[in-house]
């Protein structure tokens, strides 16, 4: 049984570095094995599009912890994908943008925020099979969870995944690969280096290279591992 947050269900927890692919083979792995897939990146991108809107500075804390009170997040999905919801508004398309990219992690590693969405994160994931993936997945959010995965990627590659990834969003205008790779970096230094759930690799977590992986050959890696471990509890 996965302990903190989850009764009854089999956690699958994803953790890595922007870029290296944890959003979209967690969202396909559970898929293929009929899990729910809690997106716990989209959940800070929408908290950090509130705190932009508001213009809440980051070091007034009595602020944001009255922000956070008035915020409601719901996570959806249909045929068209997930399907983000900030206060009632669909905030799926603008949580993507730069704006969000770059103050996301600095927003993601404040206490009084991170306090606030584990608690919803486990809250969402109660009583379910569900597949989750962050930076603090496997540490904080589920310690026990069943199975826990850490990925790597090139930083090469990375850059050239969240390009793709901005051009299809048509995210992509006036930005070029050292911005895109600067802003990875960045974001690598604010989540390996902040003193609160700090982005780890745990001792039991599987660690998968993504650099010359498609995704096809990550999501069946990792279900292959989710189905030995899910046939290891029966």
């Amino acid at each position: 049984m996965a302990g903190k947050g989850n009764k009854h269900g089999f956690v699958i927890a994803i953790d890595g570095p922007a870029g290296s692919g944890k959003s979209t083979t967690a969202r396909l792995c559970a898929r293929r094995l009929g899990f729910f897939y809690l997106d716990t990146g989209a959940m800070y991108r929408a908290v950090t599009l509130k705190v932009l809107r508001s213009g809440v500075r980051l070091d007034d804390e009595r602020a944001l912890r009255q922000l956070l009170r008035s915020t409601r997040l719901e996570l959806c999905w249909d045929d068209g994908g997930l399907r983000v919801f900030l206060d009632g508004e669909d905030v799926s398309r603008e949580i993507r943008s730069p704006e969000v990219n770059r103050l996301v992690s600095a927003v993601s590693a404040l206490g009084v925020v991170r306090k606030m969405m584990v608690a919803e994160q486990r809250r969402l994931a109660r009583g379910r099979n569900v597949v989750c993936e962050g930076r603090d997945i496997g540490s904080v959010v589920f310690p026990d969870a069943q199975l826990k995965i850490f990925l790597e990627c090139a930083i090469a590659e990375r850059v050239r995944r969240r390009r793709a990834e901005l051009k299809e969003q048509g995210l992509d205008k006036g930005m070029s690969d050292s911005e895109v790779r600067r802003n990875l970096l960045q974001r690598d230094r604010i989540d390996s280096s902040r003193d609160l759930s700090p982005l780890r690799r745990m001792p039991d977590a599987v660690l998968i290279d993504t650099t010359h992986l498609t995704i096809e050959e990550e999501v069946a890696v990792v279900c292959a591992l989710a189905q030995r471990r899910i046939q290891g509890e029966q």
